[in-house]
């Protein structure tokens, strides 16, 4: 597993030096430091590296994002969506899986972690409205991996802290690592919640370059379990191939025999899909990826994704085999249409909103009592 050992370069924004995460950082040893003051100079800084032949994910860049920390996720067009809402506190991640949709963002280099981040709680507390009956899950996870190298910016920690008086507030920190050591003598948890992408170990060997083994992962679950996080898991991609049906099946079992499913809230499933374009991106970057020779085609988003009734079956199957270890979790698809989830689950949301509300619902009688 691929950890913030890895990272052999940092550069940091000079105006910056005496911020706590710029700090932190710097504390680190044996790394080569590089300084900016401004765009043109990182630039130039940047330049250079890719001249030594430094690879990306070698380095981390420290920066402001001047962009919206908290936002509604947006959805695909004409699917159903969770309504998650997404903290932006990094860009990119240590792991190189074949699939990821920040390969498309062919001229990024460098793990970007964000620096001003004091005001992410105050965000989220604004928005909180007490007359609702919704409950908040909110995530970092969606531009990088939650937590990588948390034990380095201290973010989860940190809003766990801040917003654990919330009772209708689910902070979701997922990863494809085992980097959780750091979180479990934490106190103020909340109702925080440690989250894994899972897979087949096929798909993990051949897409999830540097990220932990399932194993490794399974038992991370298990000591955050122990020490009194709630858990989620997510499917997502799910990737097709002979046989995959019984192996994902194979992975719900071995979740399950080690970890109390009346203690996981939620699990996603979801099937690989693309946007135009993507499958010429990842043949150049991966020219023995498999991942694009299965038969798919354009879905009503105009993504491109498996045939409908393979989609069904698997989706099926999934839900029958964790609905025999426990009906607690809520199960639920990521961005797949009202027919499909008519067909899986025998209820048609006619919008988003009615899966937030029901999603609520499930998690307030079940978890958050």
């Amino acid at each position: 597993m691929v950890t913030i050992d890895g990272i052999k370069i940092i550069i940091y924004d000079k105006t910056e030096k005496e911020t706590n995460i710029v700090r932190n950082f710097l504390g680190l040893t044996n790394r080569e430091l590089f300084a900016y003051e401004d765009e043109d100079e990182l630039g130039r800084i940047i330049s250079h590296l890719k001249e030594r032949g430094v690879k990306s994910k070698e380095v981390i860049i420290l920066k402001k994002f001047l962009g919206r920390m908290y936002q509604k996720c947006p959805g695909s067009k004409n699917m159903i969506c969770c309504n998650y809402r997404l903290l932006n506190t990094c860009f990119d991640c240590f792991y190189n899986c074949t699939y990821c949709f920040l390969n498309s963002y062919l001229n990024a280099y460098g793990i970007t972690q964000f620096t001003n981040l004091e005001n992410l709680a105050d965000e989220i507390i604004a928005e909180l409205d007490g007359s609702n009956d919704l409950v908040y899950r909110i995530g970092t996870g969606e531009f990088t991996d939650s937590l990588m190298m948390d034990e380095v910016t201290g973010i989860a920690a940190g809003l766990m802290k801040r917003l654990s008086r919330y009772d209708n507030v689910m902070l979701e920190f997922k990863t494809k690592s085992a980097n959780i050591d750091h979180l479990l003598s934490v106190e103020e948890k909340g109702n925080a919640v440690l989250a894994w992408s899972l897979n087949t170990e096929r798909n993990i060997s051949l897409y999830e370059e540097g990220a932990a083994t399932l194993d490794e992962r399974i038992a991370a679950a298990e000591k955050a379990r122990c020490a009194g996080y709630f858990c989620a898991f997510h499917f997502d991609p799910i990737i097709f191939y002979d046989g995959c049906m019984e192996e994902y099946g194979e992975v719900l079992d071995r979740l399950f025999s080690r970890i109390d499913p009346d203690g996981v809230v939620w699990i996603s499933l979801g099937t690989f899909r693309h946007s135009p374009g993507f499958k010429e991106i990842i043949m150049d970057k991966f020219p023995h990826e498999q991942l694009t020779t299965g038969e798919m085609f354009p879905g009503t988003d105009g993504k491109m994704r498996y045939l409908k009734h393979k989609r069904i079956a698997l989706y099926r199957y999934m839900k029958e085999r964790i609905e025999s270890w426990s009906g607690k979790p809520f199960v639920y698809l990521c961005m797949e249409t009202g027919d499909i989830w008519e067909s899986v689950f025998h209820v048609r949301y006619g919008n988003s909103e009615e899966l937030e509300r029901d999603f609520s619902r499930h998690l307030k009688e079940n978890f958050l009592k």
